[in-house]
């Protein structure tokens, strides 16, 4: 349409606008909103209520610095808790097509939103729970309910347990966008979707319901706290329902899988509606979300929608939807021409593509807009819509919808062609491979040994190439094994490199696979080459002589030595491989210094000696004999290590039967004139004589000594039994002896 009529079909609509807006002076102010509640961590959540508020109608004093929620076990109506919910956000919602703005029309979304705490010990019904803000009232010129003006608007979301057979059960309500911003004309049809998302990819389903009004009331708009459910509904006008919420041909329908609403509107008027969007997990329902909202119907200009004919490739003859195929062949044109026009004057058209069953990369447009009718416009436009030559449709047949859109208000009108096509793209070879590895195959290699060689990559279609390595039955790169691409394009260079190391001595080959890979139309095409590497690795045991004792049925030999005595012996180890030998001797619970031990070794490449000497001492006693281990130990991947035992004990000294007297006559007579004990066990190791007591019947000490030579002549004592008590750092000896007159 021409500006100036354009400019004149505005001012009308801004008319209208005014005279509807005249009758709602009031202080009402709703369009609708909805409430929503979002998992953030724990047992923490966010709850938001979206409130669309009348910019031009409303009430400036209606704008809500805060407003309260309220939840409730939905089971039993018990009220759990009341929100304060603050204003977080106030702006204005955009027009679909900014060019249909008029500036009568204005609709602002206000955010009220607060963390909340749902702790698991609190919501646990299995019945779930729902949450309602009320505040009146609507906008009073609203044509399909009774008393627009009185009616309140009540949010409302039902939501689950957060926990269920005793696991948490997190869950956010989906969320429904984006707010309705247009108008509707009368007798065109009017489409919008309000389908939403589900962070939790729960399934949705929409439909139909009649808003709630609930309990407030221009006398109390703005309630404390919401009350429990039921909730009052808005009153239908005579013969219109929740079916038929905005007269139409067809009237007011919303599809339930998408949320694409939809109506071809035959009143003029403010039609306010609602919907419902439940979300399923696993077939069950667990939650719903409702939106109110309202839509303005006017009269407008008759636009007539576009139209656009598709020309074959090399033809120039229209396709004929849904009797035409557009075959695209390799050598074949990929390009269809598009002519498109409008019947009304200044129209801005666009083209779009809407694929059907098909996921590929699109086609191209060489123009997707363009102006027709005005000075020096053309009548039709024309554009080349391109297919890659990569596309494959594999003999199926995909269907893709070219759409021609123009600028009408408020919502474009359309003219769609739907295209059935097929493609095969231009033949391609696949790359090849080449190695310097060969030819003598396999590789042979030894642990230690670097093993290098170059691969090259060639794509007769000079596609980009990349070298790719696995293993067969291993990871190339857990082996240290690396390949290196030096040059990219085709032809590609890449390097091998590994350094063969002892953990390739399991595997007695390993089949490396080399690939020369190119992604035409991002499809892989590759060749491949098998590189065997065999390792080469064998070990013989070395050999262990020694002139310690050899082991005694299967249990090593035990040398003894007296206190202070000394065993040396030697050993000596040779390796017919020539690894480097290496001599350790490691005690038992004990270090070999310790125990008077030294070990001496000479360690040596193929062979290495060692001597060994003990010193008997009490160490050897306190522990009950030393078990020394030797070990001869080789340098190489699978080391046979060779070790040999010995124990070393002391031979305790000669002890005689400790046999003390019993009596004594201190009469100087040269016979048993003193009690001694010549015959007490020797100090031996950590067993040594402490002290020497000897008591009265009456258990008074009457003698002491830490001499084992001592002689007691009884210090003038009177005849009687004595005690004696010989006490040894590890053992006590006692008796009686009887002093004699």
């Amino acid at each position: 349409m021409p500006p100036p009529f354009r400019l004149l079909f505005r001012a009308c609509l801004g008319l209208v606008l005014l005279l509807l807006a005249s009758s709602g002076a009031r202080a009402t102010h709703i369009v609708g909103g909805e409430l929503d509640l979002q998992y953030v961590a724990g047992s923490q959540y966010r709850i938001s209520l979206n409130l669309y508020f009348d910019a031009i109608n409303g009430n400036s004093g209606a704008l809500d610095t805060d407003l309260t929620v309220s939840i409730f076990d939905k089971g039993t109506n018990r009220r759990m808790q009341d929100v304060s919910l603050p204003l977080t956000s106030n702006t204005f919602v955009t027009y679909s097509n900014v060019a249909c703005t008029v500036p009568t029309l204005s609709t602002r979304r206000l955010v009220y939103s607060r963390l909340i705490d749902l702790p698991a010990n609190q919501y646990f019904s299995p019945a779930g729970y729902y949450a309602a803000v009320e505040r009146c009232c609507r906008n009073n010129g609203i044509s399909n309910i009774v008393n627009p003006g009185d009616a309140g608007q009540t949010f409302y979301l039902e939501f689950p347990a957060v926990v269920r057979n005793g696991q948490p059960f997190l869950n956010s309500t989906p969320r429904i966008f984006p707010p309705l911003s247009d108008y509707a004309c009368r007798g065109d049809l009017f489409y919008y979707n309000f389908g939403g998302t589900d962070s939790d990819k729960d399934s949705l389903i929409y439909e139909l319901v009649t808003p709630l009004s609930g309990h407030s009331t221009p006398g109390q708009p703005k309630p404390g706290a919401a009350d429990p459910a039921p909730y009052n509904p808005i009153q239908w006008q005579p013969g219109l329902n929740v079916l038929n919420q905005i007269p139409g041909n067809p009237p007011l329908r919303i599809d339930r899988q998408s949320g694409r609403l939809q109506v071809l509107p035959t009143q003029l008027g403010l039609f306010v509606f609602g919907i419902k969007c439940s979300e399923y997990r696993k077939g069950v329902k667990i939650g719903e979300v409702r939106r109110d909202f309202q839509l303005q119907v006017l009269n407008c200009p008759r636009n007539t929608p576009p139209s656009m004919s598709v020309l074959m490739p090399g033809k120039g003859t229209p396709y004929r939807a849904g009797l035409d195929t557009l075959r695209l062949t390799p050598g074949s044109g990929r390009c269809i021409t598009l002519r498109f026009t409008d019947p009304d004057p200044s129209s801005t058209l666009s083209l779009s593509l809407n694929p059907v069953n098909y996921t590929g990369v699109l086609p191209s447009f060489s123009i997707t807009k363009g102006l027709v009718k005005t000075p020096g416009a053309p009548d039709t436009l024309i554009s080349q819509l391109c297919f890659p030559t990569c596309v494959n449709t594999r003999g199926k047949v995909f269907l893709l919808d070219v759409i021609v859109a123009d600028d009408g208000c408020s919502l474009p009108k359309r003219d769609t062609v739907r295209v059935a096509f097929t493609s095969m793209p231009d033949p391609n070879g696949n790359p090849t491979i080449t190695t310097t590895a060969g030819p003598g195959l396999p590789l042979r290699a030894r642990p230690g040994d670097l093993v290098t060689f170059t691969l090259t990559g060639t794509d007769p279609d000079n596609d980009p190439v990349t070298l790719e390595m696995t293993g067969r039955g291993f990871n190339p790169t857990a082996y240290g094994a690396q390949l290196t691409q030096t040059a990219g394009g085709s032809p590609a260079r890449g390097t091998f490199t590994w350094r063969v190391d002892c953990q390739a001595v399991n595997k007695p080959i390993f089949e490396f696979e080399f690939a020369a890979a190119a992604s035409p139309c991002n499809e892989r095409q590759a060749s491949s080459l098998i590189v065997p590497i065999q390792i080469d690795y064998s070990n013989v045991a070395p050999v262990l002589t020694t002139t310690l004792p050899p082991d005694s049925a299967g249990l090593p030999p035990v040398i003894r030595r007296r206190l202070g005595e000394v065993y040396e012996a030697t050993l000596e180890g040779v390796d017919a491989d020539a690894n480097p030998l290496v001599f350790t001797a490691t005690g038992k619970s004990f270090e070999l210094a310790a125990a008077g031990i030294t070990f001496v070794p000479r360690n040596g490449t193929g062979r290495a000696t060692a001597t060994f000497r003990w010193e008997a001492s009490c160490e050897a006693v306190r522990q009950q004999g030393l078990e020394v281990t030797f070990q001869l130990q080789e340098t190489t991947c699978l080391p046979q290590p060779q070790t040999r035992k010995v124990r070393l004990e002391v031979i305790p000294p000669v002890v005689p039967p400790f046999l003390p007297p019993n009596v004594f006559t201190p009469n100087n007579d040269g016979l048993n004139d003193f009690f001694q004990l010549p015959n007490l066990p020797p100090d031996f190791c950590d067993s040594r004589l402490s002290t020497i007591k000897i008591f009265s019947r009456w258990g008074n000490e009457v003698y002491r000594t830490t001499d084992r030579d001592f002689r007691w002549n009884g210090s003038g004592l009177p005849a009687g039994v004595y005690f004696y008590l010989v006490e040894y750092t590890d053992r006590q000896f006692k008796g009686t002896v009887t002093l004699a007159p």
